[in-house]
């Protein structure tokens, strides 16, 4: 065999072999954190408790945060000043993180569902509105080495003027589009905050407790139906206060991501502290953890 042939064959072997190389490492790898149910406020420490939790997660670098709702405490039956301040107040907050932070709008975010008295519907902060003037839109999709991330807005006004879990109508036809420009293997995670499906009520009180009209999404099963020959691999989720992976079908996990505030700044709830989900992506598998960052309640 001539020296060129071989000297041919052997950069095609070490070629071949980089570019396996460069297939291996090209796997997706990355860390992001879940921040749900923070209630931000001036009481109750909540300030100071905020920003230790944000403090622990620029220490851990993540890659970005997502936030899973009840950013503030509350708007729902509050004045337009006192709203106002919270969301002002939860904004200079969220300046301290050292990476993207993408929100999901929480039933606490709603102004006036619950002010009946002084908030009329044609206010033009009424309901969502306020989150979209402070915060920007209540539904969209990020991509991130190679996974997809949905939030959706899971809160709805009942007739009466409180609230229920619920996917409106515009955001399953928004949905619709969003899932048919993605790959069916592309994984997908999605963040709400009033839970898809849970298991705490029955956990609490029951095998045949019901779940209520405000603590999970009313139309979950019509909404989880458009990710039928998707890869949904995780939906994040907030609201209850309380930690839980449901797995299903030996593909999607629901996360409850317990609660920044715990018992809205008043100590543990469930038995859980004031904590966090740090979720580890390699590849189209992931680890969580629950991570307490260290909060005490001043006695």
């Amino acid at each position: 065999m001539k020296k060129s042939t071989l000297l041919l064959l052997v950069l095609i072997f070490i070629s071949s072999g980089l570019t396996l190389q460069a297939q291996k490492t090209d796997e997706s790898c990355f860390k992001f954190v879940f921040l749900t149910d923070i209630h931000v406020q001036p009481e109750e420490m909540a300030t100071e408790g905020f920003q230790q939790a944000i403090a622990k997660v620029n220490e851990i670098n993540p890659d970005f945060v997502i936030t899973g709702g009840d950013l503030i405490m509350d708007a729902l039956n509050q004045t337009k000043e006192r709203a106002d301040s919270l969301y002002q107040l939860y904004l200079s907050l969220q300046k301290q993180f050292n990476m993207p932070v993408y929100n999901t709008p929480g039933n606490h975010e709603n102004y006036g569902f619950q002010n009946i008295e002084n908030v009329e519907r044609t206010d033009p902060d009424y309901g969502i509105n306020m989150f979209r003037r402070y915060l920007g839109k209540p539904y969209y999709s990020f991509d991130h080495q190679g996974w997809h991330f949905i939030v959706l807005n899971s809160v709805a006004e009942t007739e009466e003027r409180g609230y229920r879990g619920d996917i409106s109508q515009e955001q399953i036809e928004w949905l619709q589009k969003d899932l048919n420009g993605i790959d069916d293997s592309t994984p997908i995670v999605i963040s709400v905050h009033i839970p898809f499906i849970s298991v705490m009520r029955q956990r609490m009180y029951g095998a045949l407790e019901p779940n209520l009209e405000g603590g999970v999404i009313n139309n979950s099963r019509e909404v989880l139906r458009l990710f039928n020959g998707k890869n949904l691999k995780l939906a994040l989720q907030g609201h209850l206060h309380y930690l839980e992976d449901i797995y299903i079908e030996g593909k999607t996990h629901f996360i409850t991501g317990g609660a920044v505030s715990a018992n809205w700044w008043r100590g543990p709830r469930y038995g859980m502290e004031e904590g966090f989900l740090v979720l580890s992506v390699k590849g189209e598998d992931f680890s969580w953890e629950y991570v307490d960052f260290g909060w005490e309640v001043e006695k």
